[in-house]
């Protein structure tokens, strides 16, 4: 049973940092076992449906702000999650900036207590899926095990990790070794305890090419260091990898999708994506030319084009 209104803790909001819609709340819930997670929503008073955002690897609800007000200018309300170990969802190490889960498959139980949220706080349905990045796998998982949504959005999802052949050899290698030895819980060679996002280049990096977009969310976490989030630890890379694996081996669910992908991505996979969407009943690729990794926090033209396509989508079910 999804828990009632009365059970769910208030929890805090950046409003100031967020530029999204009026009216938005987040709530503390406890996923089964145990861990405190943060969950949000932006409500409308005439919603055709909520979208729930499945946010990326080291994001937070509030990266999502103009994206509900986009999509509720389109119709619809939203609501998002702090995956555990992110946000200000728990964290699973004493190092607040070290990403980890202990099993991929527990992220589950986040995406079922996101559902169950809106549920308590009576969002309208249909509830319609929007999976970016990380979100994306954990979304692909949930739709496989039956997750009510009856269409989704992916955005250049994280159905396999951009690594030449040898570093991914290595990754496998070094990230299988690391638990038996003890050392998962160290970060990932070549990556960094410090958020990308701060030390990004406007003119040469991997998330958008818009500069206000960047500048934007350095300013969010730099506002609120708690949100903020660096690499991933080596079981992280592990669990990813096994999990990314996994999945390309089962044949895609029977939901009508929609996926977005930059011509200039750098951080997933686009050859997953591709080989994924090609055997997809009910499911259109659209390549963006000249995006990269982040397509909703692009440059307006793209931004805009893409949140028309996620309306039109999502309308053919409401």
């Amino acid at each position: 049973m999804p828990p009632s209104s009365a059970e769910v803790e208030p929890a805090p909001l950046f409003t100031e940092v967020a530029d999204a819609p009026p009216g938005g709340a987040a709530h503390w819930v406890t996923a089964p076992d145990g861990l405190r997670l943060r969950v949000g929503h932006w409500p409308h008073p005439r919603a055709r449906g909520t979208v729930l955002i499945f946010p990326g690897r080291t994001e937070y609800i509030e990266k999502y702000g103009r994206d509900a007000g986009a999509l509720a200018e389109r119709g619809y309300a939203a609501a998002a999650i702090d995956w555990r170990g992110q946000g200000i969802s728990a964290r699973m190490q004493p190092d607040r900036l070290l990403g980890h889960v202990n099993r991929f498959a527990d992220y589950q139980a986040d995406a079922d207590a996101l559902m169950a949220y809106a549920e308590a706080v009576g969002l309208p349905r249909p509830y319609l899926l929007l999976a970016h990045s990380m979100g994306g796998c954990i979304g692909l998982r949930a739709l496989m095990r039956g997750y009510a949504t009856p269409r989704a959005v992916f955005s250049a999802p994280m159905w396999g990790i951009r690594m030449q052949a040898l570093k991914r050899s290595a990754a496998w290698g070094l990230s299988a070794l690391s638990k038996p030895l003890r050392f998962s819980h160290l970060l990932a060679p070549g990556q960094s305890s410090a958020p990308y996002v701060l030390g990004a280049d406007p003119a040469d990096n991997t998330l958008t090419t818009d500069p206000d977009m960047l500048a934007w969310m350095k300013h969010q976490i730099e506002r609120h260091t708690d949100l903020a989030l660096g690499g991933p630890s080596l079981h992280w890379l592990h669990e990813a990898l096994s999990e990314t694996r996994a999945l390309a081996r089962m044949p895609a669910p029977e939901v009508p999708t929609l996926t977005f992908l930059g011509s200039e991505e750098a951080i997933v996979d686009p050859a997953r994506i591709t080989a994924r969407m090609a055997r997809w009943p009910g499911g259109r690729l659209v390549t963006l030319e000249g995006a990269q990794h982040e397509v909703l926090m692009e440059t307006p033209a793209i931004r805009t084009k893409v949140l028309d396509a996620i309306a039109a989508h999502f309308a053919e079910t409401v």
